[in-house]
């Protein structure tokens, strides 16, 4: 009986391993540019759309600090204790390797007793401000996947904007803004990202949620990339393709969560009070523990690899493409324009391979190594791909229904829903598994 039953299950998941040959395997993660499928016409690549895996970006930072000779201890100065503000005993002495607080110890490993910081000099010069701008520079468009977080240890400052630029630090836009009171630093209504949704999920808010001064408890701000992506995918993120599927249509959002720079506008120190104490000045600082910015290489999904190389993130391009973000096509390989690869239709979405220019290759269109047609299309004499009813384009890449005045969408079957019979039949097939006790 559990032969008989081993050798149904075994039959059932041929069939969808034969259904399914045409999706990574790890779906919605566009972790692979091609695979290897078998057609009537033999061995052929099946190209889709892809991206790097996400990872700490800040092992690849570079840091720079407005004013440079902002960072305490040259030359030496005493400041009072993040505990208790009016212990001012402490000395910061850029000198002595124990008494240092230099920019890099933002960056270095946590966990170490007691915690390493960068320190600003104390605001000795009141009421002049206590301005500082810490610039995060990575040389690279970078897509954020998880919150930035920020951790003080000398309380989160009163005022404080975190910008981001998409050209390299040539223009700066607001990402977000924080106060212990929106209304007088900044002339904003206070807000949460819960105050938020899917249609203001792009709006620039003032938040108070983060500036308590003093508490010793309260180091850490946050910028919520995840709590903004939860309101396509779900609040735990389940439903990645509604994610994705935005991301690809909707420019102005997939921008909102790509940098090429941060910059951290600390304008007031944490002073926990309505007033400043002018007696004890050494109180008033700003010093910061980690930064934390998760991401990956942005690379037109067009690449699964990025490498450094001479201090720059580069792009490991396939589908024919090159540049730092696989931003155009190789030589001899313009024969159509360069297009960013698509994540419709989920799961593998659509690669957009740079084909061979006429010029190189002739009449030749497709073949069943390089130039496959996609989507289930047929290669006619290397002259053409017959496209299926759903698809058009010189490799079959393109939605038909993107010309309709309407769009896709899900009751057309090629919206973001629209998963192969594969991915239904697994559910029964795990099922089946379980209950074999295989």
């Amino acid at each position: 009986m559990y032969l008989s039953r081993f050798l149904s299950l075994h039959a059932l998941w041929v069939t969808v391993s034969s259904v399914m040959q045409h999706y990574p395997s790890v779906w919605g993660h566009y972790d692979v540019c091609k695979t290897q499928i078998y057609t009537e016409e033999g061995k052929v690549w099946d190209y889709m759309a892809c991206q790097p895996e996400a990872r700490d970006m800040i092992k690849y930072v570079k840091v720079t600090l407005d004013p440079p000779d902002i960072t305490c201890g040259d030359p030496p100065e005493t400041f009072c204790a993040m505990g208790n503000p009016y212990m001012c005993n402490n000395e910061c002495d850029a000198s002595t390797q124990e008494l240092a607080h230099p920019p890099e110890l933002m960056f270095d490993l946590e966990g170490r007793h007691p915690s390493t910081f960068w320190q600003s000099t104390t605001w000795k010069d009141y009421p002049k401000p206590l301005h500082v701008n810490i610039t995060l520079s990575w040389n690279k468009t970078i897509e954020l996947t998880d919150n930035i977080v920020i951790t003080f240890e000398s309380g989160r400052p009163d005022q404080m904007i975190l910008e981001k630029s998409l050209d390299y630090g040539r223009t700066w836009q607001p990402y977000q803004y924080y106060a212990t009171d929106c209304l007088d630093a900044f002339h904003m209504d206070p807000k949460s990202v819960r105050d938020l949704s899917q249609h203001t999920v792009l709006e620039i808010i003032c938040t108070e949620e983060y500036s308590t001064g003093y508490m010793t408890n309260s180091k850490i701000i946050h910028f919520e990339i995840k709590d903004r992506f939860a309101f396509f995918a779900g609040p735990r993120l389940h439903n990645m393709a509604s994610l994705y599927g935005q991301l690809d249509t909707t420019k102005k959002l997939r921008d909102f969560f790509t940098i090429t720079d941060l910059r951290i506008r600390l304008l007031r120190p944490a002073t926990g009070e309505i007033y400043v104490d002018e007696q004890h000045l050494a109180r008033y600082f700003y010093a910061i523990s980690d930064i934390r910015v998760y991401g990956r290489c942005k690379c037109n999904l067009h690449a699964t690899g990025c490498k450094e190389e001479n201090k720059r993130l580069l792009c490991e391009c396939e589908h024919n493409t090159t540049g730092p973000d696989c931003g155009k096509c190789k030589k001899n390989y313009q024969g159509r324009p360069w297009s960013p690869g698509s994540y419709l239709p989920i799961p593998k979405g659509t690669a957009n391979i740079c084909i061979p220019s006429i010029s190189s290759i002739g009449t030749n269109v497709c073949d069943n190594e390089l130039l496959h047609c996609q989507n289930g299309g047929t290669c006619i004499n290397n002259v053409r791909c017959q496209c299926p009813p759903a698809y058009t384009g010189i490799l079959c890449e393109k939605l038909r229904c993107e010309r309709d005045p309407g769009g896709c969408s899900h009751s057309s079957g090629q919206g973001p829903a629209a998963l192969g019979p594969g991915l239904l039949l697994l559910p029964g097939l795990l099922m089946a598994w379980e209950l074999c006790g295989c």
